[in-house]
């Protein structure tokens, strides 16, 4: 089985479904044989990389809520992530431009780290309050993964460099209609969208691992009898005419 996950960086509720499918997947005898690939998904695309505005300044003017208004909404969102273990630091959060971020997951799959960097990207946001739109960050980033820091310095600096496998990522999502992250797509049949509870996660995994694993029934839509028009047990019978 595969998962294809669409995801931003910056996106609280993405973490959270990470986390709600990690679950999911360690209480399924089969968790282990599943696949998850993490797809290319920018909630803003034209958001500029951190300007010193906190997360709630951001959201208040997005939304054109007041800052009191837009702390509560964080913090009824934090109070999810804590309940799957996640720490969120919404002060400090530096809110940026995550594509560099998504060049970053693309360079580390050639090395076979993109999962790894995902995780720590997620953890530097949310965690650690980190500028995860700086290539330094980034760089850091890549060596905890185990990546060379030059080679990606070097990456990150040449603009063209993984800008079409993220391009290609958000053209499949706009394809499939993806408005929202995190969104889910299970061996290209089956949509999970948001962050679903742990249980939601569970039940899909279970359909579609019976429906892979069953037998396949087929329908017979032969119009002859099969004694006349097979050879069976090492022989063939030519059948006469009248």
């Amino acid at each position: 089985m595969k998962i294809e996950v669409w995801s931003d960086f910056v996106c609280p509720f993405c973490y959270i479904g990470k986390r709600r499918l990690e679950e999911a997947l360690g209480a399924v005898p089969f968790g282990k044989q599943v696949e998850v690939e993490f797809k290319s998904f920018e909630l803003d695309p034209n958001s500029p990389s951190y300007t010193g505005q906190s997360i709630h300044e951001v959201l208040a003017s997005k939304y054109r809520m007041s800052m009191e208004e837009a702390k509560r909404a964080n913090e009824g969102v934090g109070a999810q992530a804590a309940m799957v273990g996640l720490t969120y630091h919404f002060d400090e959060m530096k809110p940026t431009n995550t594509f560099d971020a998504h060049r970053l997951v693309k360079f580390a799959k050639t090395y076979g780290k993109d999962a790894v960097v995902t995780e720590k990207l997620l953890y530097a946001y949310f965690t650690e309050s980190r500028h995860i739109g700086n290539y330094e960050t980034l760089a850091d980033i890549a060596v905890k993964a185990g990546l060379d820091r030059e080679k990606t310095i070097n990456m990150l600096e040449d603009s063209t460099a993984f800008k079409n496998d993220v391009r290609m990522d958000e053209s499949i999502a706009q394809q499939y209609g993806i408005t929202g992250v995190p969104f889910f797509i299970l061996n290209g049949k089956y949509a999970i969208s948001g962050a679903q509870p742990t249980e939601t996660f569970i039940n899909a995994l279970k359909k579609v691992w019976e429906e892979e694993s069953a037998t396949p029934v087929l329908k017979n839509l032969s119009t002859e009898n099969i004694s006349d028009t097979s050879c069976m047990d090492g022989s063939c019978t030519v059948p006469t005419k009248d």
